[in-house]
């Protein structure tokens, strides 16, 4: 049993019990809040190595919960939310979320995703940047939603903005196209699978040195995309 400390901050009952079971029965020591101001208490007294974060509270909303957390932590961030709009699923992103799901959400893929945290910032990565910088001069400011080449701004619309945030907030990460949809766009999006296709096509063009052959979006034969991870070439 490890007896990391996750903190699961969630006001419905039910849903707290389902996910402080499978943790603990995935050998997490958890301790639960139930309103914004418990769970910046609980922060405060505990140090955990993660919190899950409803959106959702009865005081404070997780949005300032978790931007309170993040002007003193970088403590890795899961969301959980009903909502699924973009505007939503941005603004989680751009607060410091390091990851996102909606409800109903399988309790299995949440500690797969807890587990995927808790890997990297073991390796003293810590949970994702706001802002973005690569060798070849690419920079991802998802405070001011800019991106930039050497100092020159690359015009993204909006959904390619949308989806190069899902990206870069989760290398190394395969999506399937449904959930590029659903995350960068939203549930209600009218386009289909194959439109994820366009989108990449056209953010490679403007994002990659060789959108021939990509070094940052690169395709997961038979699943999807994933944004380049550290086990990756970095693009020269």
């Amino acid at each position: 049993m490890n007896g990391i400390k996750i903190l699961v901050v969630e006001d419905e009952e039910k849903i707290l019990d389902v996910v402080t079971s499978y943790l603990e029965k995935n050998g997490y020591t958890v301790k639960q809040a139930r309103t914004g101001r418990q769970a910046l208490d609980y922060f405060k007294e505990e140090e955990p190595a993660c919190i899950i974060l409803d959106l959702m509270l009865p005081d404070l909303s997780g949005e300032i919960v978790c931007q309170t957390i993040r002007r003193k932590s970088r403590v890795p961030i899961i969301m959980l939310t009903a909502k699924a709009e973009e505007k939503d699923l941005l603004g989680g992103f751009t607060i410091g979320a390091d990851d996102y799901l909606t409800k109903p959400f399988s309790p299995r893929e949440l500690i797969a995703r807890v587990s995927a945290l808790l890997r990297r910032t073991s390796r003293n990565e810590g949970p994702l940047s706001l802002i973005y910088e690569f060798d070849d001069g690419l920079k991802i400011d998802t405070v001011g939603k800019v991106v930039k080449r050497n100092g020159t701004i690359i015009k993204l619309t909006h959904h390619e903005y949308m989806l190069l945030l899902v990206f870069v907030s989760h290398p190394g990460r395969t999506f399937t196209r449904e959930e590029l949809i659903n995350l960068s766009f939203g549930a209600e999006y009218p386009g289909y699978d194959r439109t994820v296709d366009v989108h990449v096509k056209n953010l490679r063009r403007k994002i990659e040195v060789n959108y021939k052959d990509p070094a940052y979006i690169i395709t997961a034969h038979g699943m999807g995309y994933r944004f380049r991870g550290e086990d990756d070439e970095a693009p020269v």
